[in-house]
């Protein structure tokens, strides 16, 4: 989950702080640096004439090109269901699922929504760290808003995860972050989550003593390099050849007409973002809530069913089934290889089919299903719905508001909701 974690009430300077940074574009002007969204994604803002020009000048496709991806998804869809009476003798008791579903805990099931909520909290107020850190005061409200329609976007569309970075570096950009800045957060935000992500399942490998051997076997080959690595790069001449590389492949990318802004704006992301100690505290602290407590709504999932299954094995069912996603991508979001993959770890780890399956039913039903639905009312609220009359589009953005009014409140269990979101003028950043 974005990626994939409360929220005080919010202060009235927060809520005005929305103007731009000195090196940003102003409301009232044009974005004129970095990428445009009509290049990146041709109609997502307005595009239509510079999209119909393209229309007549590329050579027309067959439709059935166009829609490759969604006739895929489709075919894969109804293989799996002409499938089902095939393997029905080894399908889950529905009879068992609904008594599952049925006695289910309460407590429990509170626990996976408020985990979910702070999960997608914690991703929400890392981005908004991060701009944060490079100048730019956003409202809690709208980095919520955008985590969730990036999340919707990502999981529901085809090549949702290519439209989601766009979608974000586009609303970044609306904030009146600069096209530099935009980029670092987007690249921060996802080298530091994905660090966390490795460090947590490595974890949960080491803590399982049936995956421990082979974990540290597989680990000590990078060990013994990095142990190697850190010593010569300490000195200029070593560094210096084991560097080489890089600089020659950022050289060439320089010089390449379509690559070359694209390398220089990363080239600058060290100089856009420079987080103090704190900072990098609260930054790998919100990055391990957005996993961990992601992880802990399927545990709570699972024990709302009455499975009894240990923290570090509610962990590797969770990363078996992020990779199963992963390499099985065909389907939005992963269905199907999630929830199977899910289920399956589950009985590997003791639990039976039936409760096993109710489990990742009732996971799945809020950090996916939930999620998607709240994303997809903040794109609403955002302002970007199809064309609608302005009075129905005024209350579908009211409703959007109010789901993510909602959502804010119940993100209450990460650490730094209390922290103050007003500084001192003297104490803000350049």
């Amino acid at each position: 989950m974005q990626e994939t974690v409360a929220a005080p009430a919010h202060p009235p300077a927060d809520v005005a702080s929305a103007r731009p940074v000195p090196d940003g574009p102003r409301r009232d002007e044009p974005i004129t640096d970095g990428p445009s969204t009509d290049d990146l994604y041709p109609g997502a803002d307005g595009g239509a004439d510079r999209g119909a020009h393209a229309a007549t000048d590329a050579p027309s496709r067959p439709w059935w090109r166009r829609r490759a991806g969604l006739l895929l998804q489709v075919s894969v869809l109804v293989a799996v269901l002409a499938a089902l009476p095939l393997y029905r003798d080894s399908l889950p008791d529905l009879g068992a699922m609904w008594r599952s579903f049925r006695h289910a805990d309460p407590g429990w099931l509170a626990m996976v929504v408020l985990a979910v909520a702070g999960s997608m909290g914690a991703f929400a107020r890392l981005q908004r760290r991060l701009l944060r850190i490079g100048g730019l005061r956003m409202p809690l409200r709208r980095a919520f808003a955008i985590t969730y329609a990036g999340n919707a976007l990502s999981t529901t569309l085809p090549a949702g995860p290519a439209v989601s970075v766009v979608y974000t570096f586009r609303q970044f950009r609306r904030g009146g972050a600069s096209a530099k800045l935009a980029t670092a957060v987007i690249l921060a935000g996802g080298v530091i989550t994905t660090t966390a992500y490795s460090v947590i399942g490595l974890v949960a490998l080491l803590a399982d003593r049936d995956a421990r051997g082979p974990a540290l076997t597989a680990l000590a080959v990078p060990a013994v390099l990095l142990l190697l690595l850190v010593p010569l790069l300490r000195w200029p001449r070593p560094r210096a050849l084991l560097t080489a590389p890089l600089r020659r492949a950022y050289r060439v990318a320089l010089a390449h007409p379509r690559l070359g802004p694209h390398a220089e704006r990363l080239a600058g992301v060290r100089d856009v973002l420079r987080p103090t100690g704190r900072d990098w505290a609260a930054l790998i602290t919100l990055s391990t809530l957005n996993w961990v407590l992601d992880i802990l709504a399927l545990l709570a999932a699972a024990r709302a069913v009455g499975i009894d299954v240990d923290p570090h094995a509610a962990a590797l069912a969770y990363f078996a089934a992020q990779a199963a996603g992963s390499v099985l991508p065909l389907l939005p979001g992963g269905l199907g290889a999630v929830e199977g993959s899910m289920a399956a770890s589950l009985v590997a780890f003791g639990a039976t089919l039936s409760p096993a399956v109710a489990a990742v039913g009732l996971y799945r039903l809020v950090s996916y299903w939930a999620v998607v639905a709240a994303g997809w009312i903040a794109w609403l609220g955002l302002q970007e719905g199809p064309r609608l009359p302005a009075p129905v589009k005024a209350r579908m953005a009211g409703a959007g508001r109010l789901v993510l009014d909602g959502l804010t409140s119940t993100a209450t269990l990460s650490p730094y909701s209390a922290v103050p979101l007003v500084v001192p003028a003297e104490a803000r950043r350049p």
